[in-house]
């Protein structure tokens, strides 16, 4: 198993997952360029991945979706309202749509698209199934539901949201309508609230987090750490390894 970010923030999303036989991109909001020049860093490229998944329509989720298809022959899949939401993809000879709750195979892995709260037409988190572990990826969530909290038991790897610390929201350069979108249920995760989703999701074989998503006007990669360290620091049922994604480059991996 191996995991990273390629790329986490406000301008572009794109995360890697590999099983012992399966490889998977979850979204492409950056160029299909500049994709395949994160994944030749960690020695991978476009024609090794098996499919690519989309959480919902968003330009910083999907810039790079229809090139990254075309040019790799890619399968993808995402909900058919989140392709309605993307009139301009172009064609994709190889397009499967599902329904949140939906369950599909691809290679070695069982994937489960799950609803998610935030403000697009039908956005998903997924649960990825692999003989090493289940990982579950939420990113772009107003509020955890008990739904989300209820998905997530169980995963050995995590990718939550962490989008913005709510001093630096609401003390900052944003102008106000933005600040409440962020803020409401239907915009994303603070640090605080991301902890407290993290905190309901310790066992004993959580082996790696990734902070996803950070704003880079809102947010420090400093206090989104320290917010979620605390919560590891305060209990005695894992250890597992706290990774932080940033925009600019790829994240460390997790490697199993």
């Amino acid at each position: 198993m191996r995991v990273c970010l390629l790329a986490s923030g406000s301008k572009g999303n794109s995360i890697y997952i590999e099983s012992r036989d399966t490889r998977l991109l979850i979204d492409a909001g950056l160029s299909a360029t500049e994709v395949g020049v994160r994944l030749a860093s960690i020695g991978v490229t476009g024609d090794d991945l098996d499919a690519l998944l989309v959480t919902h329509e968003h330009t910083d989720h999907c810039q790079g979706v229809g090139p990254m298809a075309r040019r790799h022959r890619l399968p993808v899949y995402m909900h058919p309202e989140t392709l309605r939401g993307l009139p301009r993809l172009g064609r994709i000879a190889d397009l499967v749509e599902f329904d949140a709750g939906d369950h599909f195979t691809v290679g070695d892995v069982a994937v489960e698209p799950f609803p998610i709260t935030h403000d697009a037409a039908a956005p998903v988190g997924y649960l990825i199934d692999t003989p090493e572990g289940r990982i579950g990826v939420a990113t772009d969530l107003g509020i955890a539901t008990r739904l989300v909290a209820d998905r997530l038991q169980g995963c050995r790897v995590l990718v939550l949201e962490s989008n913005h610390d709510e001093d630096l929201l609401r003390d900052g350069p944003y102008p106000w309508h933005l600040k409440q979108r962020i803020r409401s249920n239907h915009g994303h995760l603070s640090n605080r609230a991301s902890a407290e989703l993290l905190d309901g999701l310790l066992w004993d074989g959580l082996d790696a987090v990734f902070l996803a998503h950070l704003s880079e006007t809102n947010n420090d990669p400093g206090l989104a750490e320290s917010c979620s360290r605390a919560v590891l620091d305060c209990q005695n049922r894992c250890r597992p390894q706290l990774i932080v994604g940033t925009q600019v480059h790829v994240s460390a991996c997790f490697v199993a």
